[in-house]
């Protein structure tokens, strides 16, 4: 009987088993006679330093070795309670499915590095070869020193290492139009032009694996001081616990009574494709072009952004989605406006939010630590940005707006809805931004790391380039955009329905700040 090779696969922002390269991979492995592995270690682990981590430990008496996981200007805990639910949700829904087809995953906390030296020492001290540790590039600083810390201790270990492409986006890296990063363009529509016609740019997308090879025998365990819990209830506890409910806000916003959340969804790749299907069947991706500036509700949006920020669903799954429907491959949306007629308006629009996101994360590897300046890409000198850290006045700004006190009924609406549910929609996210870099004139970064902490579908270059997008600092060919809210209330929101889950209309008078609203998301 030959000796055991282990191979570790470490997930990050690739939580699903179709259209997973690496499983897909390691399924055409399985089914040779003779292959390099003999078992499969699938391993997740929250990073302790974008995600706190003290609410794992063992007890009370115990104390974390890493320091708080918080933002670096604002201070924010960098995972606010929405998403952490969503992400353990995704990490659970990934770890059933992987255990459908003959495989598992480990989950652990700390630093990722640290985690998978720790792991290859335990393996070699019980005489388990680990043959190879695999994981998909990203863009981000952190993440790139993660896997620079992982490719070190591989070396350490004489393991090999392996970086997989990133292929959760439209359009796939080998099919770019640029061999490096610096030809990217500065403007999207110049990168679009590049790569259309869209309908035709993804690749296709890859199966299910039918069965992936057993877990080890034994595996490491957690180390102290930290424990995992096994169930998905025990890990969102352990991920709550150290927040504080007002998340450092003196004045929190309140529930109000009747209000419904727009993102009522749960994480994972499951729930991910039935949104899918729902959108298909119900029209609502035929009708997208319309309704995408919508504010309330479900259905006026695809809400996909979570799950793809995650990769618990791929945007080439998107897109064979839209092409099973415009081309009549499947039942599924038979019956709905646009069924079998080809692609259409909404298809289309929905394919362009898609390619956007694609760019963002393209301009993050081409401008890298440039990202979370506070000059932008551009590198612009010419604000005179104010600093809570510097004045009292701008401190207090910086509260209401974060509490969603600033007088502004809709940038108020928008603040307390993110607060309560973590999410707002598209057009009130440029909205605050705007807002804040714009109006006040305050460090947009600030906006940027809340957003980070608090929204369901945060991803690291889709917030942070759009943030400097709205600021002025970012890939925008109109430096002097500005947003008018009340311009953009009465445009996007006349009846006010953004503020009153009833329906009612508030007194809104064109060309001041402030209005009364009841019942919704201003309600004090």
């Amino acid at each position: 009987m030959s000796s055991p090779r282990v191979l570790i696969y470490l997930l990050r922002r690739d939580l699903r088993v179709a259209d997973n390269p690496v499983l897909h991979d390691i399924a055409k492995v399985t089914q040779q006679s003779q292959h390099p592995f003999t078992h499969f270690l699938p391993v997740y682990i929250f990073a302790a330093q974008q995600i706190e981590v003290s609410g794992f430990l063992s007890s009370d008496s115990e104390r974390s070795p890493f320091p708080e996981a918080r933002s670096q200007v604002g201070g924010f805990w960098r995972c606010g309670p929405h998403r952490a639910k969503f992400l353990a949700e995704s990490v659970w829904d990934v770890k059933k499915r992987l255990d459908n087809v003959g495989s598992g995953l480990e989950i652990r906390v700390g630093m990722v590095g640290q985690v998978i030296k720790e792991m290859l020492d335990a393996f070699r001290q019980a005489n388990t070869q680990v043959a190879g540790v695999w994981m998909t590039q990203e863009e981000g600083v952190e993440e790139q020193r993660e896997e620079r810390d992982v490719k070190e201790a591989t070396e350490g270990a004489q393991t090999e290492f392996k970086l997989w492409t990133d292929e959760k986006y439209y359009v796939d890296d080998r099919d770019l139009p640029f061999r490096s990063p610096r030809q990217l363009p500065d403007v999207f529509t110049t990168y679009r032009k590049q790569v259309e016609p869209l309908r035709e740019a993804p690749r296709r997308s890859l199966p299910t694996p039918k069965s992936l090879l057993p877990l080890p025998d034994t595996i490491p365990s957690q180390l102290a001081p930290f424990k995992i819990p096994d169930t998905l209830e025990g890990i969102i506890s352990c991920l709550t616990k150290p927040l504080d409910p007002g998340l450092g806000l003196s004045n929190a916003p309140k529930y109000p009574s009747k209000a419904q959340s727009a993102h009522p969804f749960h994480g994972g790749e499951t729930t991910g494709h039935s949104r899918l299907k729902h959108l298909v069947a119900s029209g609502h991706m035929t009708t997208y072009k319309d309704t995408r500036n919508g504010m309330l509700g479900l259905d006026f949006s695809t809400k996909l952004s979570a799950w793809l920020a995650l990769g618990c669903i791929t945007a080439r799954q998107v897109h064979e989605y839209l092409i099973d429907f415009e081309e009549a491959k499947t039942d599924l949306g038979k019956g709905v406006h646009g069924y079998g007629k080809g692609e259409n308006k909404g298809t289309a629009a929905v394919r362009f939010e898609l390619l956007w996101r694609d760019y963002f994360r393209l301009t993050t590897r081409k401008f890298g630590p440039r990202l979370f300046r506070i000059e932008g890409f551009k590198d612009d000198q010419s604000y005179s940005w104010k600093y809570p850290q510097k004045d009292k006045d701008v401190q207090n700004a910086v509260q209401r707006f974060l509490e969603g006190t600033t007088g502004n009924g809709f940038i108020d609406a928008s603040m307390r809805e993110l607060f309560l549910t973590g999410y707002t929609s598209n057009r009130l996210r440029q909205n605050v931004a705007s807002f804040l870099a714009k109006h006040l004139g305050i460090d947009w970064r600030i906006g940027a790391e809340w957003y980070e902490s608090l929204l369901c579908d945060y991803d690291l270059s889709s917030n942070w380039g759009n943030w400097q997008y709205n600021a002025g600092v970012g890939n925008d060919p109109r430096e002097a955009r500005v947003f008018n809210p009340v311009k953009q209330a009465h445009d996007y929101d006349p009846r006010g329905d953004c503020f009153s889950n009833h329906g009612k209309y508030p007194r809104i008078r064109k060309g001041r700040w402030a209005w009364q609203i009841k019942n919704g998301w201003t309600n004090r």
